[in-house]
């Protein structure tokens, strides 16, 4: 990681790490707004059989309250993390934070389906601006051990947040406070958000920039064409997939995902001939030239796609074939939560020797963890004791799979490329989660019979398998690197 002294602003630089303290109240304000985020993608589940109660949502709309914040969130991600260019990292944050505050508080207002699913709309627009700052904020204001102990501390939110989701939105549907149902699920990031975006003002004043650097950012621009054709190629790959299962795969779907590829054809020449041109492409091709970027990119996509139909299928078993409540839904994954954040932060004080096999070994256990766990469930019992003992293998194989990878992408990338870079990352993230809920959730619901918790059990056991699969397909990918 020689390069990354260079990635680090001169005023952090300046100072010794240990008393300058300013990078740590940054960490600690946007890894918050991280977590509230996440927060959000996952607390909705928990409360979506209220909500559809309560508003008569159809099945279809109840999918788009559901996944119109990962929509808007996956489309508009890389347009954010431009405007980070554009704008300084800090003050991009801080709009993106006000706007998800106000369409959280819009959201739990929302007197019908219609007003729900647009605020949620906005609510993933105000996410995709303020979550790219976090890995370039980091690229910025950390170097050498201290960015790969901040990357550990990111790779623990990301965990965090998806169990932490599942357990706060038990608690707030089963609390039922004041009557309110499934509206404190969004009303509770606004209180948050108020508290984030004092902070933040005072903690993110906006960064100093050089006329020279200020003229450079506005002649990259927000390459629009680069925009329309990849948020027409993001939005025809995961409107189908969110909806299809619902609405039992219709000709239309097949139709946008087919269409989404020649998109992304398009969108790919656009943007080779724009930077042959001396243009500012809105991902540069040189970003994913970066030694070791593309790899890094499709083990994150496994390893989301991973941990994102675990949990789908996990949960839908749970809570559908074995009866459990939302807290004890979200209790259960607390051992994989804790696991991967442990090891997100600790891994890079592990034996030298032990580095290089770190990705494929993390890969590894996760195949070993899918099966046992389908072994232990698929008879429809509750797995007992051995079922906590094989999710915590499987968070801490996604820690192994996703924290070194993640820290490894980043180590070349430099500060001018910083927010391409995060927001390529995010975006294979966030795409790598609707790919998961689409292939494993979609293999969970087409197995699925009326036979009951049994049956229920045999579907999440075919899941799990396939899981297995896409994780030896992971161990793969580190194992040609190692070669």
């Amino acid at each position: 990681m020689t390069t990354t002294s260079e990635a680090t602003p001169r005023s952090v630089t300046s100072k010794d790490a240990s008393t300058d303290k300013r990078p740590g109240r940054v960490l600690a304000l946007v890894l918050a707004a991280q977590f509230m985020a996440l927060l959000d993608i996952f607390i909705v589940n928990v409360a979506a059989s209220t909500v559809r109660s309560e508003l008569g949502a159809s099945g279809a709309g109840l999918q788009l309250i559901v996944a119109g914040y990962t929509i808007t969130y996956a489309v508009l991600l890389i347009t954010g993390a431009r405007l980070g260019g554009l704008l300084g990292h800090g003050r991009a944050h801080l709009a993106g934070l006000a706007v998800f505050t106000a369409a959280s508080l819009a959201c739990g207002l929302a007197a019908g389906t219609g007003q729900l699913i647009a605020f949620r709309l906005i609510q993933g627009a105000g996410a995709a601006v303020m979550i790219p700052q976090v890995l370039s904020l980091i690229q910025r204001h950390f170097a050498g051990e201290a960015r790969v102990r901040a990357l550990g501390a990111y790779s623990a939110v990301l965990a965090t947040g998806a169990a932490a989701g599942q357990v706060v939105g038990g608690v707030l549907v089963s609390a039922d406070l004041f009557g309110a149902g499934w509206r404190p699920v969004f009303l509770v990031n606004v209180p948050i958000g108020l508290v984030l975006l004092v902070l933040g003002i005072r903690v993110l004043p906006g960064e100093p920039r050089t006329g020279d650097t200020r003229a450079q950012a506005r002649a990259r621009g927000l390459d629009l064409p680069g925009l329309v054709l990849l948020a027409a190629t993001v939005t025809l790959l995961t409107v189908p997939l969110v909806l299809g299962q619902e609405l039992d795969w219709p000709v239309w779907s097949w139709v946008c995902l087919i269409a989404s590829v020649g998109f992304f054809a398009g969108f790919v020449g656009h943007e080779s001939r724009l930077a042959a041109r001396g243009g500012a492409p809105l991902i540069a091709p040189r970003v994913l030239r970066i030694p070791g970027m593309a790899r890094a990119a499709l083990r994150i996509l496994v390893v989301m796609a991973i941990n994102a139909g675990f949990l789908f299928a996990m949960t839908l078993h749970v809570q559908g074939g074995l009866g459990y409540s939302g807290l004890r839904t979200g209790l259960m994954f607390a051992p994989t939560a804790l696991v991967f954040g442990v090891i997100g932060l600790t891994w890079r004080r592990w034996p030298a020797r032990f580095q290089g096999a770190l990705v494929p070994g993390g890969f590894a256990l996760v195949a070993v963890a899918s099966v046992a766990i389908g072994l232990l469930m698929r008879d429809g019992g509750d797995g007992g004791p051995w079922l906590y003992v094989a999710f915590a293998i499987m968070g801490s194989g996604m820690a192994l799979g996703f924290s070194p990878t993640l820290t490894g992408a980043l180590a070349n990338v430099r500060p001018e490329d910083a927010a391409d870079a995060s927001g390529v990352l995010v975006t294979v993230t966030q795409l790598g989660q609707l790919i998961g809920v689409a292939t494993f959730g979609t293999l969970y619901l087409n197995r699925l019979d009326m036979s009951g918790v049994q049956g229920s059990g045999q579907a999440l056991w075919e899941c799990a398998l396939a899981l297995s699969v896409a994780a030896i397909a992971g161990a793969s990918v580190g194992l040609v690197r190692r070669r």
